[in-house]
């Protein structure tokens, strides 16, 4: 524990929390864009809009958040009010690492639509779009009910 951080546990709690949040929103939000830009023609005006809405939503907010959201999340335990060695903070960790492939894995799905390349059909995405949420639903209840 760093003694000069733990008057900061409750601040740097909430500002992972608004991080993650808005990590999660992107999460989320990004695999619907590619639901619909994968319908939508290439070079079309539509799809020209997706492309730049899908980057301004990865570049501006999602991948900022993510950074956020591992620095304020990997402080805490800086803190002393979380252990490393706890189970649930450990396997949190493991999902926190699944959900930032995920997002790299969104983000080449990105540039794949940029360069007018996806391969990918609209059920693909809406398979994909329920990954981050399983994850989420994990997360939460680990850090809620701590069960080991």
């Amino acid at each position: 524990m760093i003694e000069a951080l733990a008057p900061w546990y409750l601040t740097l709690k909430a500002l992972h929390i608004l991080a993650a949040i808005s990590w999660m929103a992107g999460l989320l939000y990004l695999p619907r864009l590619f639901v619909y830009h994968a319908g939508a023609a290439v070079g079309s005006e539509v799809s020209e809009t997706f492309k730049v809405m899908e980057r301004r939503l990865l570049k501006a907010i999602m991948t900022p958040a993510a950074i956020a959201t591992w620095l304020f999340g990997l402080a805490i335990p800086l803190t002393g009010a979380v252990r490393w060695t706890e189970g649930w903070f450990q396997l949190k960790l493991v999902l926190v690492v699944v959900m930032t492939g995920l997002h790299h894995l969104l983000a080449r799905h990105a540039k794949a639509f940029a360069a007018d390349q996806n391969q990918q059909g609209h059920r693909y995405f809406r398979v994909l779009n329920e990954g981050p949420t399983l994850v989420m639903i994990a997360i939460v209840f680990l850090v809620v009910l701590k069960p080991f």
